[in-house]
């Protein structure tokens, strides 16, 4: 495990991130968490931790179960996720002794896109309405925000580091290298249960209206251009 000063980073300096990048690339997911909340000028930032409880959520909150580490999980109900991810978040939930934290949409605004099927005409307002907005309640507070997107997922997250420095939060992808083949094995090895929906050939799970059948992400907004719903873009 490489090892640092305390007090050494300045997060709205992008040469310290670099730094941060240089000394985490070397290290194992595992080791990136460990050394993230091991270090006291970055854990006495304000840290969330989300999670869509997709088809590879399952991995990064194994890690943090495997650490011992007790920190609270948002997840965004839009009011549009399957049955079987409801479910899915219920049992991992249970498995993991979580601690998760919902947030909703405004309820007027979420029946909005409801009542007048937003999705079809206009996907990028129907995610800033259903997710995004709701992501300010805690982001605004947050300096730290730790997700589990992995490169391979798309072209866009392909160009993510470690850390990225966005709109005023620091974003940790711990696992943003793993291979896909690696989750696969990681999950048979710690047999782990995989979302419901995962084995019907869904590969990439949000909301119901905007989800089909797919390789990678290609089954979310199937037939748009849209390839993020504006989370981490």
């Amino acid at each position: 495990m490489i090892s640092w000063e305390n007090n050494l980073f300045d997060l709205k300096h992008q040469d310290h991130i670099d730094r941060l990048n240089a000394i985490f690339r070397s290290m194992s997911p595992e080791e990136r968490i460990k050394a993230m909340y091991s270090n006291k000028s970055l854990m006495e930032k304000n840290v969330i931790l989300t999670s869509s409880f997709g088809t590879t959520a399952v991995y990064l909150l194994h890690l943090y179960f495997k650490m011992n580490i007790k920190q609270e999980v948002y997840f965004l109900d839009t009011s549009f996720h399957f049955d079987e991810t409801l479910m899915y978040k219920h049992k991992l939930t249970q498995m993991f002794d979580l601690n998760v934290k919902e947030l909703f949409p405004e309820d007027w605004k979420n029946k909005f896109t409801r009542e007048n099927e937003v999705w079809k005409t206009d996907p990028d307002l129907c995610c800033s309405v259903n997710k995004v907005e709701p992501m300010l309640q805690i982001k605004q507070k947050a300096d730290i925000w730790v997700s589990g997107l992995m490169s391979w997922q798309n072209d866009h997250r392909q160009n993510l580091d470690i850390f990225q420095w966005k709109e005023g939060t620091l974003k940790f992808y711990p696992i943003i290298d793993v291979k896909e083949d690696e989750v696969k094995n990681y999950l048979a090895k710690w047999s782990l249960p995989v979302h419901p929906l995962k084995p019907l050939g869904y590969e990439s799970i949000g909301c119901k209206h905007c989800t089909f059948k797919g390789r990678g992400r290609a089954g979310r907004w199937s037939g748009n251009a849209k390839t993020e719903c504006g989370l981490h873009q």
